[in-house]
């Protein structure tokens, strides 16, 4: 009986939220969104260490190195491209188990003195820790990257 309190406790609190609210994502004023405090996010843009993620830095054109984002973006086992537009792509990645979903922002700024890079924000759209989850996509998208 206690089994079966705590499996529709977990359900009641997990179920209900997984797709979440989409918080304000995009470009503003030259800069992705600011990671919330809890720990299921990473910015490039960061400025604390613990959400700070490398950007991924590239050679060659904009055209091109967006046209290899948007190719390994739709590889990605349960990912959706919803917007790809010149210099910012969005894609929501979705758990296989309980289907939380994962808002990923790129963004292509105009080249500042030969520095070509690609800004990158990924976040959880509930819960507070996601034991690295969003780490670590990017990580392995970097990785495919540079192949």
């Amino acid at each position: 009986m206690n089994k079966q309190i705590a499996v529709g406790l977990i359900t009641l609190i997990f179920l209900p939220g997984c797709v979440g609210a989409v918080s304000d994502l995009g470009i503003n004023n030259g800069a992705l969104a600011p990671c919330p405090k809890t720990p299921n996010c990473v910015n490039s843009q960061a400025i604390g260490e613990k959400q700070y993620i490398q950007p991924i830095c590239y050679e060659g054109t904009r055209e091109d190195a967006r046209a290899r984002l948007l190719q390994i973006l739709g590889s990605q086992r349960r990912a959706k491209i919803l917007t790809a537009q010149e210099n910012y792509i969005r894609a929501e990645f979705t758990s296989a188990l309980f289907r939380f979903v994962d808002d990923v922002e790129f963004y292509f700024p105009k080249e500042k003195s030969g520095e070509m890079v690609i800004h990158i924000r990924s976040a959880s759209r509930i819960g507070y820790s996601d034991l690295g989850a969003n780490r670590k996509r990017i990580e392995r998208i970097r990785s495919e990257f540079l192949k």
